[in-house]
């Protein structure tokens, strides 16, 4: 394989559809590798455009605009760095003999709970809450009344926890059905209703499945503990501390949920662990946000592996070189071009660093920053990392 000059005859080409923080930071690997890179999201100026050899603003679930944006550049890969892309275009596109990362129906099913549940639970036998699919707040209350009062009402699609809604009696149904909906992804009007379960943890197992010696190979790295205080996240560390038992058994759901969706690429596998039940969760076809601490705890970053196996490029076996933790740094309000006071005092911390994404506005608890911090441990990086988040604050 050859890699060419960037901008000129012969140049490798990435296209990112969703320019996010997880966007940003691959498209500074694929440069690193010089590689051309071209950034598409539904708003102007977002993080990876910033960095992007170009850029396109459009409605990202407009078939139409994303086939034409494809077909001008023809890119080598098509990474989906978001949940809301019309996957019409993405299947047209793979047919036309473009490569989807990981593939078009992976990034279709896993940008749909419904769909996914159905792949996880039904057909893999895989460990799941108790569920039901419901389009209406009558069908919720009788699978509310099948699972249990409290239950957790989430949209067909959304992200980072958006639409999640947290059901304690039949008297809450509509209002929450009506919430949920509301914050939905897409079009759909359909929710999955899912049975309150107690967490004792969260754990994302990233999976990745890279070309070696012309044959697909899929390996799990080590898994990486997370918190969500809400139905966001706020922050994970690496290793996790569960026992080995408990990761076994992740990897092993990991690996076969990555196994049957196929493609190459990495997938940010979501686990839940309440007592003795490891269960899985949701999986992202991409990148995780949990998983920006790995570009200080192993050798090589899931941003890396992503744009690697993207290329179809090996990778080889990945270390964690350290113990580290990441916590972000949160909006409290609505804003325009957001400044941020202290880095420099976070920066003075010894093994920590900031990652601010640079997002042009604000909104209530959007992540606008991350602080990566290493220790000897996982309690002194996770420390570190909340301390020093403490310190940064967003001026909207």
């Amino acid at each position: 394989m050859e890699i060419g000059t960037p901008l000129l005859e012969g140049s490798r080409k990435l296209l990112i559809l969703g320019s996010g923080e997880l966007g940003k930071e691959m498209v500074i690997e694929a440069h690193r590798m010089g590689i051309e890179t071209v950034a598409v999201d539904r708003y102007d100026m977002a993080p990876a455009m910033h960095l992007a050899n170009r850029k396109y603003v459009v409605d990202m679930m407009n078939r139409k605009a994303i086939l034409s944006i494809i077909r001008r550049e023809r890119p080598d890969a098509i990474i989906a760095e978001v949940e809301a892309i019309n996957t019409e275009a993405l299947q047209e596109a793979e047919g036309e003999g473009i490569r989807v990362i990981p593939n078009a129906d992976a990034v279709k099913t896993c940008m749909d709970r419904v769909e996914l549940r159905r792949l996880a639970a039904e057909e893999l036998g895989l460990p799941t809450t108790r569920y039901g699919f419901a389009e209406t707040p009558e069908e919720v209350k009788k699978i509310c009344s099948e699972v249990g009062y409290p239950c957790i009402i989430k949209p067909e699609m959304s992200s980072s926890g958006h639409g999640h809604v947290l059901i304690r009696n039949e008297s809450q149904v509509e209002k929450g059905f009506k919430e949920s909906i509301a914050e939905a992804r897409g079009k759909s009007k359909r929710v999955i209703v899912e049975e309150f379960i107690t967490l004792d943890t969260e754990l994302t197992v990233l999976t990745y499945r890279h070309m070696i010696n012309n044959s697909i190979e899929t390996r799990t790295l080590e898994p990486i503990e997370h918190k969500r205080p809400g139905y966001y996240y706020v922050e994970s560390w690496h290793p996790s501390t569960v026992n080995e038992e408990v990761k076994r058994r992740a990897k092993d759901i990991a690996k076969r949920f990555v196994d049957r969706v196929g493609g190459l690429g990495i997938y940010g596998v979501e686990i839940m662990v309440s007592g003795d039940r490891v269960l899985f969760n949701e999986a992202a076809p991409r990148p995780h946000d949990t998983g920006m601490v790995t570009m200080v705890s192993q050798d090589i970053s899931e941003f890396q592996i992503h744009v690697r196996c993207a290329l179809g490029l090996p990778v080889p076996e990945v270390k964690l070189i350290t113990p580290a933790a990441s916590h972000v740094i949160l909006a409290e309000g609505e804003g325009w071009s957001p400044k941020y006071s202290n880095v420099e005092k976070a920066l003075s911390i010894p093994g920590v660093q900031v990652r601010l994404f640079g997002k042009p506005f604000t909104y209530e608890h959007r992540r606008m920053g991350v602080v990566l911090a290493t220790g000897g441990d996982v309690e002194e990086a996770r420390r570190k990392a909340q301390e020093t988040s403490s310190i940064i604050q967003v001026l909207s």
